[in-house]
Formats: structure tokens, C-alpha cells, sequence
């Protein structure tokens, strides 16, 4: 299951953020802006709870979010999208996992995990700006599955059909919200158009 944002406000920023000429720091606070809409549409479902509030004028019934919630980025790149996140969730948790590719057997590796104990029963929301070939979001997914998730989310800027179907086919009960769905992989593996490498656009380190 996939959600891709079409919101114009998502198409103007991400308009924004290809383009070759922005800076990181502008990279960094479109890629915060695009993350808060697309995480708003992650959590239109969430499980909420009732509650009275007093207002200066009298009670209000009223809803709170209910459930724990868990932000994972993949490091590196993911990191750029935290902020984004905790400025709308700023009680959330955070987990980090980093992967990295085999050189010989090509399948993602975790070389770093830091997972709060709200894993386990909570609603994950694992972050990364590009879904390209897929392979280390599944991983990161099975990582959590591991740790006791259930309810697991996927927030990315950017992905493609590729990307999408390793996903899905390794995890169909995990839904992934992006802001696009691209043409294609190149032969690079990088998403086209895309908007290039995020980690070094985001880091200045390009």
C-alpha cells in the first residue's frame, strides 16, 4: 500500500528541492517542510483518545493522540527528516538504524541500532528521503519487526515504482507515504529525476 501527497503546497516545495542550484540550507528546511505534510497524512489514522479540556469560556470535549509513537531514520540521510517530524510529534520517540550495502552479496547490512522499548506496541514511523532500490527500508522494517513492531509506517520525499514494490512484496502490511512516486532507477541506482544524492545535499558534503 502506497499514499502519494499531491498536495500543492508538497508539489511546490518539492519542486524546490530538486533543483540542482538549492543549498543545503535550503535543502534541509524544504526537506523539513515536505516531511510535516507527509507525515500528516501518515497519521490521519492514528488511534486517539477523548478528553475534557476548560477553556476560558467553559469544557470542550476534545481528542488526544493515543498511541506511542516511535520515529526511525536510516542513516544517514533520514536524520534531515527528524526535524520535520518532531516539530508535529514533539513527544515522539526516536530510534536510529544504520545500514549499509555488502559489497559481495549486495544486501543491506545494519551496522547501528538504538531502539526505545515503545518499539514494541508502538506506531513506527520509519523515515528515510529516497526510497530507491527499496532493500535497506525493508531491512530497517524487519529490523523493527524483530524488536516487537506491528503497526510500521514508511515517510520518504522521494521514491520509485522499484522501490515500492521491494517494499511491498517483503512487507504488504506496511504502508509508505512519499511526496512522489518517480519514473525510474537509473542504472546508478539513483531515482529519476530524483533530486540526487540527499545525504550530501542535506550535508553540504558533496
Amino acid at each position: 500500500m502506497h499514499e502519494e501527497v499531491r498536495h500543492p503546497c508538497v508539489q511546490h516545495k518539492l519542486a524546490l528541492i530538486r533543483d540542482e542550484d538549492t543549498g543545503y540550507k535550503k535543502f534541509r528546511e524544504l526537506a523539513t517542510e515536505i516531511t510535516m505534510f507527509v507525515c500528516y497524512e501518515a497519521l490521519k489514522s492514528v488511534r486517539v483518545k477523548e478528553v475534557t479540556v476548560q477553556t476560558p469560556v467553559a469544557e470542550a470535549a476534545c481528542h488526544k493522540i493515543a498511541e506511542e509513537l516511535v520515529v526511525v531514520p536510516i542513516l544517514r540521510a533520514g536524520v534531515g527528516m527528524l526535524e520535520g517530524i518532531l516539530d508535529l510529534l514533539p513527544t515522539a520517540r526516536v530510534g536510529f538504524v544504520g545500514m549499509y550495502r555488502d559489497e559481495v552479496t549486495k544486501e543491506p547490512v545494519a551496522y547501528y541500532q538504538k531502539l526505545p522499548e515503545q518499539t514494541k506496541g508502538g506506531l513506527c514511523i520509519v523515515i528515510d528521503p529516497m526510497l530507491a532500490t527499496g532493500g535497506s527500508t525493508a531491512a530497517a522494517i524487519e529490523l523493527l519487526k524483530e524488536h516487537g513492531a506491528a503497526n510500521i509506517v514508511v515517510v520518504c520525499i522521494v521514491t520509485c515504482p522499484e522501490g515500492i514494490k521491494t517494499v511491498e512484496d517483503a512487507h504488504p502490511d506496511v504502508k509508505i507515504y512519499t511526496a512522489s512516486i518517480d519514473e525510474k532507477l537509473n542504472e546508478r541506482k539513483y531515482i529519476v529525476p530524483g533530486l540526487g544524492d540527499a545525504g550530501d545535499r542535506l550535508f553540504g558534503t558533496r
